[in-house]
């Protein structure tokens, strides 16, 4: 009998988590089933102690539910404490569970293998200081990277964030609306204003000569950040598809042991949009 797994969220329909872990699971002969698990918005605890007590080995998380998953976890990684949020449930003895937060590694996964980004000594511009920020801060300060600026519309969100990763790394915090004469070598958009065709008032010289940008968003067609970058000169233009693949390969591994080769999921997702 398969071992079970699911994607938990509300809404979850469009989720893309099943066909990338069933792609996984056919690479290394894992014998697994993965569906999607639409959460109830006022108990979304019973439902994963449901799940878990039914025999699921394990559960990515997404929104709205990564900041009730960190609650829910009875131990948490590192990433994920520092984060305030979980994407990844695994099961851990009879009862217990553990949380992880893989977008992190997602991130820097796809950046430095898939597109061969080096982040030794770099400046990078991380945009936005919310949850999506906050799941990839620890990652990104054990990069390499030379120097981290998170820049927000509410200044004192951007100072709050920066002061939990300083201990660990070279990160500052300011508002949007300091940016002038700053430049970067990658500029990061973790807010949600792609999903309104938006981009983040930021100056249009920011970006350093051979800069790259890069959209955690990601679409059928170039995000509006995307095509910002490409506008200004940007080397490259990623968006986030890729991080999505490889932040399922990251918990793909917590629960089976075994890192899956992302690179034909990545160009198989990318035919099918």
């Amino acid at each position: 009998m398969p071992d079970r797994y699911a994607v938990i969220g509300n809404p979850i329909a469009h989720s893309k988590s099943p066909a990338i872990h069933a792609a996984f699971a056919e690479q290394t002969g894992q014998d697994i089933h993965y569906g999607r698990l639409l959460g109830a918005l006022d108990d979304f605890a019973t439902d994963v102690r449901r799940f878990f007590d039914e025999g699921g080995r394990g559960l990515n998380v997404t929104v709205p539910f990564k900041e009730q998953a960190w609650d829910l976890a009875d131990e948490r990684s590192p990433r994920a404490e520092l984060a305030g949020a979980v994407n990844t449930l695994i099961r851990i003895g009879d009862s217990g569970i553990r949380g992880d937060n893989t977008d992190g590694v997602g991130l820097i996964r796809d950046l430095s293998i898939n597109h061969g980004f080096d982040f030794k000594d770099t400046s990078v511009l991380l945009l936005g200081a919310g949850g999506a920020s906050r799941g990839v801060l620890l990652p990104l300060l054990e990069s390499g990277l030379g120097r981290l600026l998170i820049a927000n519309r509410t200044a004192a969100k951007a100072h709050q964030l920066a002061e939990l990763g300083a201990k660990l790394g070279p990160v500052e915090g300011c508002g949007l609306d300091q940016l002038a004469g700053e430049r970067f070598d990658l500029i990061i958009n973790a807010t949600s204003a792609g999903l309104s065709n938006a981009v983040p008032p930021i100056p249009d010289d920011c970006l350093a000569s051979g800069g790259w940008t890069y959209d955690m968003l990601y679409g059928d067609t170039p995000t509006a950040f995307c095509r910002w970058g490409a506008e200004h000169g940007a080397k490259r233009t990623p968006d986030g598809l890729g991080m999505l693949v490889e932040q399922a390969a990251e918990s793909f591994f917590l629960w089976r042991g075994i890192r899956p080769e992302t690179t034909n999921v990545i160009k198989g997702l990318r035919q099918t949009r």
